[in-house]
């Protein structure tokens, strides 16, 4: 046992986030949210009368995910809180402070399982070719849908690509994705002739004889931002007159899911993603699963 006031707790607490800056490093939204995810638990327990931490805490655990449901976090909230307590002693067995982990015992709530927003190759093909390419805008927005889905990007990652990041002979992107983590992506011939008239054309007219390490600028040779990407994304999408609400993220899905039905190995496509665990990547098997299903409906005489 860990006897402790708040202010011991409140430095246990520390020693782990800085664990998971330090030692993980966790990307700053992720390590935000293990943070709020702990300064609840904390919480909980002082207003429960509880001053310390011991290896039989499976109970408490357990009376706090309780308590988070009935005051209303779905299952995913809830898993998400308790992954996030999981971690925590975990790292003070680690720390020897802690004989045994209470919360290996606790398992998941269970979850629904919410399959991504996903686009048909077709609606995906209209989408990109919303852009006008004469335009020096149309050219930028054009390269970047283009290298999001040809790559699998996030926004975040796509607005803070470099210049030096993409090498158009050989064929590749250089990310650096969640928690620093830099993993190397093919784009394919399209991906890559969109960046080249862009970097040719359009981007010396956006900086206007400004340097910048940026691939992608705005107006006055600023950096893309994720609201900018945003706002355009929403524009072509209406365009496109696509039927769903589309998000940056909904290029990402099904530039997975795509793959997967061509027959892609999940392990290249979780690769590709910069998933850390293959089980994250493991939903877009779902997708792909329930096209399959639809496919064989369709065709097959007995469907």
């Amino acid at each position: 046992m860990v006897t402790s006031n708040s202010a011991s707790l409140d430095m246990l607490i520390d020693r782990y986030l800085n664990y998971l800056l330090i030692e993980k490093g966790l990307s700053p939204k992720t390590l935000e949210s293990y943070s709020s995810d702990i300064a609840r638990y904390r919480e909980f327990l002082l207003a429960n009368g509880i001053n310390h931490i011991s290896e039989i805490d499976t109970s408490v655990i357990l009376k706090h995910l309780i308590a988070l449901r009935d005051a209303g976090l779905k299952a995913r909230s809830r898993a998400r809180h308790l992954v996030a307590l999981r971690g925590f002693y975990k790292f003070l067995v680690h720390e020897k402070l802690l004989a045994h982990d209470p919360a290996r015992l606790v398992d998941l709530p269970k979850t629904v399982l919410k399959l991504p927003d996903v686009l048909s190759v077709e609606e995906v093909e209209r989408l990109l070719a919303a852009p006008n390419t004469q335009k020096t805008t149309g050219a930028r927005d054009a390269a970047m849908l283009e290298i999001l889905y040809a790559a699998g990007l996030r926004v975040s990652e796509l607005v803070n690509l470099k210049l030096q990041d993409v090498n158009l002979e050989a064929g590749f992107v250089r990310v650096l994705g969640k928690g620093s983590k830099e993993r190397i992506v093919p784009i394919g011939l399209v991906a890559k002739e969109k960046i080249d008239f862009y970097i040719e054309n359009s981007r010396p007219r956006l900086l206007k004889n400004r340097l910048s390490p940026h691939l992608f600028v705005a107006h006055a040779g600023k950096p893309m931002t994720r609201q900018g990407f945003w706002k355009l994304l929403k524009r072509y999408a209406g365009q496109a007159r696509l039927p769903q609400k589309i998000t940056p993220h909904s290029l990402r899905h099904s530039f997975a899911s795509h793959l997967l039905e061509g027959g892609a190995d999940l392990r290249a496509v979780q690769i590709m993603l910069g998933h850390v665990d293959i089980a994250t990547t493991q939903i877009y098997t779902h997708v792909a699963q329930e096209h399959l299903k639809r496919m064989h409906a369709k065709f097959h005489p007995r469907g």
